[in-house]
């Protein structure tokens, strides 16, 4: 029998492959994250080489994933800690304020430079009609989530939610943890920096709800979303015209249930690794297809983005100008989005998104005493059937925002529309269901199990919370199983890696 080690393979599973970046649910990752559960165990009695291990292992992963930019995220984790003390000592307001500025500043800086450079460049050259050459950029993975979570930690302490940490190793735990430095959920520094310092204990109880959503995650991401976009979505986003208007429907409604389950699937398998680690994390979906208007949807999606906006960028321009009430109001809502769209990535496609979610909630804003006062009439406000009826709507409104996302421009986005509403042919609805039952089972089985009562999903929970190790470890090797059965033979980027 041959021995023999292959060192330059061996080598190779510990040098960055822009090719093959480090992913949740490969084989790689599992290895990595059991390697990570067995230095903890061994260093579990002593607190700093916990902290030390976990540097060491997100450093790692974050290297594995992107590369020497992992200079960069050791930079805003200097820059921000240094920030974080000298805007705690300031004494004068106006000091304090200009730090604040500065630090802002300085995050940005970094992603406007690798996020923005070419979308300005290319305006410039729309506008001017000029040929500025676009830079040579490769975009830091993960750097629209590591920047705002490091600003969050500056702006908390100039509002004095927290104090600076004295130690600069738990800030860099903070910064490099490798759950989150990739793809969030965005958690802030008042939440996740108190349970570094108490100790983040594994809590035996807890092991069911991390089983739980670790086999959600791998089922949302790599059976549903990886297997639809595939073998469908992405076909039809790529040649629309090609395809009737009822497979673009198709597409559209298959669109936003895949981003949902490879968003929200990376989220699960996030929150369930935090928990086996010691951390709760913050959650990011509560079923956002549920929601009964836009408002209510920005209560369920993208939880940690919608809030950290809220608190950082929509109520300081609110209260800015409120002298100009529903105007200074409306201001702050358009503001808010604009920077939602664009925090996405640098093209048109998301500022429209994000300016079209602020319009509808104007719209909603500006009838909802009329709507009201017609609902009460009615008598309708509290039925159930009329709830049915908005949640539709919204969801409606909802998935035609979100072919943005997929489109690679609004001309794309305008194409997909039109063949809807000018080639729609429903004959082919019954031909797709009988060519592609897989995919149409797919997109009914997301659909159908997003809407369950959220009852389910506790009950669940509690159920596999009871369960013995030996059972939920039987689960998860099933699902693992099931996953390596249907996903394709390369894994494909999470969605948002792109943001």
């Amino acid at each position: 029998m041959n021995l023999t080690i292959d060192w330059d393979k061996f080598i190779n599973l510990f040098l960055y492959n822009p090719r093959d970046p480090i992913l949740f649910g490969s084989s790689y990752f599992l290895f990595f994250f059991l390697t990570v559960l067995a230095a903890l165990y061994l260093f579990r009695n002593n607190h700093r080489l916990k902290v030390y291990s976990i540097i060491f292992f997100s450093v790692f992963f974050y290297y594995k994933a992107a590369g020497w930019f992992v200079f960069l995220l050791l930079g805003v984790a200097i820059v921000n800690f240094i920030f974080g003390r000298i805007i705690h000592e300031a004494l004068k307001t106006r000091s304090k304020n200009f730090l604040l500025i500065v630090a802002i500043i300085l995050n940005l800086a970094s992603l406007v430079y690798f996020k923005y450079s070419n979308f300005f460049i290319q305006i410039v050259n729309d506008i001017s009609s000029s040929s500025i050459t676009p830079l040579n950029i490769v975009l830091p993975i993960g750097i629209s989530f590591f920047t705002f979570r490091a600003l969050s930690y500056v702006i908390e302490i100039y509002y004095e939610f927290i104090t600076p940490m004295k130690r600069f190793e738990e800030f860099l735990m903070f910064i490099f943890f490798f759950p989150t430095v990739l793809m969030g959920p965005i958690d802030r520094a008042s939440t996740f920096l108190p349970q570094i310092e108490n100790g983040f204990k594994f809590k035996k109880e807890t092991l069911g709800i991390a089983v739980f959503l670790l086999s959600t995650g791998l089922i949302k991401k790599f059976v549903v979303a990886d297997y639809i976009n595939l073998n469908f979505t992405s076909r039809v986003f790529e040649f629309p015209n090609r395809f009737t208007g009822t497979e673009n429907l198709l597409a559209v409604y298959s669109n936003a249930l895949q981003s949902y389950c490879d968003f929200s699937g990376y989220t699960d398998m996030a929150l369930g690794i935090g928990l086996l680690l010691g951390f709760q994390l913050t959650e990011n979906f509560r079923r956002p297809f549920k929601a009964n208007s836009v408002a209510d949807y920005w209560r369920r999606w993208h939880l940690s983005l919608s809030n950290w906006l809220l608190d950082f960028v929509f109520k300081p321009i609110n209260v800015r100008f409120r002298r100009l009430r529903k105007t200074g109001l409306f201001i702050a809502i358009t503001v808010t989005f604009f920077c939602v769209g664009l925090w996405h990535g640098p093209n048109w496609t998301f500022v429209l998104f994000g300016l079209l979610h602020s319009f509808y909630l104007i719209v909603s804003m500006l009838t909802q005493s009329s709507r009201d006062k017609i609902y009460k009439k009615m008598g309708i406000k509290k039925n159930r059937l009329f709830r049915f009826v908005q949640i539709v709507f919204t969801f409606h409104l909802l998935i035609f925002t979100a072919l943005l996302f997929k489109a690679n421009s609004v001309g794309d986005a305008y194409k997909i529309l039109n063949q809807i509403f000018t080639f729609f042919k429903p004959e082919v609805f019954p031909q797709f269901i009988e060519a592609y039952p897989t995919i149409f089972g797919l997109i009914l089985f997301g659909y159908i199990i997003h809407f369950l009562p959220d009852s389910w999903e506790v009950k669940t929970k509690e159920l596999m919370s009871k369960q013995s190790t030996l059972t939920l470890s039987l689960i998860l090797t099933i699902v693992i199983w099931l996953v390596v059965q249907v996903k394709s033979a390369g894994m494909q980027p999470f969605i948002y890696f792109k943001f």
